[in-house]
């Protein structure tokens, strides 16, 4: 397995185990603060998009997506389907940010790399 493609499992995995911990957080009967909740959609969103440098879309999901898989079930609403927005707001700015960081014109063999 190239280094690349195990790196980018690590955090996959790590993305998934960070959304189920908020979403964890957030089912808790005693845990009512949302800001925190946001903050940390936010937070895990940009840092994975990054880290990555690309598909902010795709770090949005797994980051949001498990705490709409943990709640909507639980509370019979949709409103928390809004967690993937909240972390698609964050890894689009960690993907903007790793971009300008990494320079904002791509060689021919990265040219991929800054595509949404």
């Amino acid at each position: 397995m190239a280094a690349a493609t195990r790196r980018r499992l690590v955090l996959v995995v790590a993305a998934l185990v960070v959304g189920s911990g908020i979403g964890l957080l957030d089912s808790r009967p005693t845990w009512d603060d949302t800001g925190v909740t946001v903050a940390l959609l936010v937070l895990a969103g940009a840092i994975f998009a990054a880290v990555d440098g690309r598909h902010p879309w795709g770090w949005a999901l797994l980051v949001g997506a498990p705490l709409a898989i943990i709640e909507v079930p639980a509370s019979g609403s949709l409103a928390p389907l809004a967690g993937v927005a909240f972390a698609a707001v964050g890894a689009a700015g960690g993907w903007l940010l790793a971009r300008t960081i990494g320079g904002h014109v791509a060689s021919s063999e990265e040219g991929s790399r800054w595509r949404i």
